[in-house]
C-alpha cells in the first residue's frame, strides 16, 4: 500500500473520532483496575497499561502513514449482523470488563498466591505478542475495521500479504492470546475464566465471520483454498 500525500478533513475527523473512543476506553480499564484492586501503584495492571497504550501509539503512527482510512473507518460503531451484536457484546464485557475486573478483586483479596516473575514476564511477552499481531494484521489489511461487513463502498479485495499469507484471520489469533495472556500477566488463575470465554467467543465469532466473507467477498472462496487455516497453522 502506498504513503497516504494527504488525510482529507472526513478521514481526520474519523481519526479524530477512534483515538476519542480508545482514549475513552483504557480510561475505564484503568478505572476498573484501580478500582478493583484498591491499590493505584499495582505493578502488573500498569504494565499492563503501559504494553497497550505503547502498541496502540505505534499502531496508530504506522497508520497514518499507510492507511489513514482505517483508523477512521474503525471509528463506525454500526453492527450489521444479529450474530455480531450478542457475540461481539458478550465478548466486550468478559474481555474489557470482566477479566480486569476479576484481576483486581483477586489482587485485593489475595484469591491466589503471587506466583513468580517469570511467569509474570511470561505473561506479558505473550500479551506483548498477540498485540504486535493485531496491529500487524490491521496494518497490512486495509479493510480490518470493528465490525464484520463487506465494504463494498471501499472496494474492498482480498489481503494475501504479511501473516494473511497463513491464516485467514491472524487478527483474531491475536485477540485469543491476549485474553489467555492477560490472567499470567496480572498473576491470577481466576481472570482465565473471563480470558477463556473471550478466546472462546472470538472463535465463534471467526467461524461466523469467515462464512459472511465466503458469501459476500468476491474471490474468497479461491482464497481459503490457497490459505486452508482460518487460526492455526496445520491445525484449524
Amino acid at each position: 500500500m502506498q504513503r497516504q500525500s494527504a488525510i482529507s478533513p472526513g478521514v481526520m475527523s474519523g481519526i479524530i473520532k477512534r483515538l476519542i473512543q480508545v482514549a475513552c476506553l483504557f480510561a475505564v480499564l484503568a478505572t476498573i483496575l484501580f478500582t478493583s484492586s484498591g491499590q493505584p501503584g499495582w505493578l502488573w495492571a500498569w504494565v499492563y497499561l503501559g504494553i497497550s497504550i505503547t502498541g496502540t501509539l505505534v499502531n496508530t503512527l504506522l497508520l497514518i502513514q499507510r492507511s489513514p482510512e482505517t483508523i477512521a473507518e474503525r471509528g463506525k460503531t454500526g453492527i450489521e449482523h444479529n450474530w455480531e451484536k450478542l457475540i461481539g457484546g458478550l465478548w466486550a464485557i468478559a474481555y474489557f470488563f470482566a477479566l480486569p475486573l476479576v484481576a483486581g478483586l483477586s489482587q485485593r483479596f489475595e484469591w491466589t498466591g503471587d506466583l513468580s516473575l517469570t511467569a509474570h514476564l511470561a505473561g506479558s511477552l505473550l500479551f506483548a505478542g498477540g498485540l504486535a499481531l493485531v496491529s500487524w494484521a490491521m496494518i497490512e489489511n486495509a479493510y480490518f475495521v470493528t465490525t464484520a461487513r463487506i465494504q463494498t463502498e471501499r472496494h474492498q479485495h482480498i489481503c494475501h500479504t504479511g501473516p494473511y499469507r497463513w491464516i485467514r484471520h491472524p487478527g483474531y489469533l491475536g485477540a485469543i492470546v491476549q485474553g489467555l495472556a492477560a490472567p499470567l500477566l496480572f498473576g491470577t488463575p481466576w481472570a482465565s475464566i473471563p480470558g477463556a470465554l473471550s478466546a472462546f467467543l472470538m472463535i465463534v465469532r471467526t467461524v461466523k465471520e469467515d462464512g459472511m466473507l465466503r458469501q459476500g467477498l468476491e474471490g474468497y472462496g479461491n482464497y481459503t483454498e490457497q490459505v486452508r487455516y482460518r487460526l492455526l497453522p496445520g491445525i484449524w
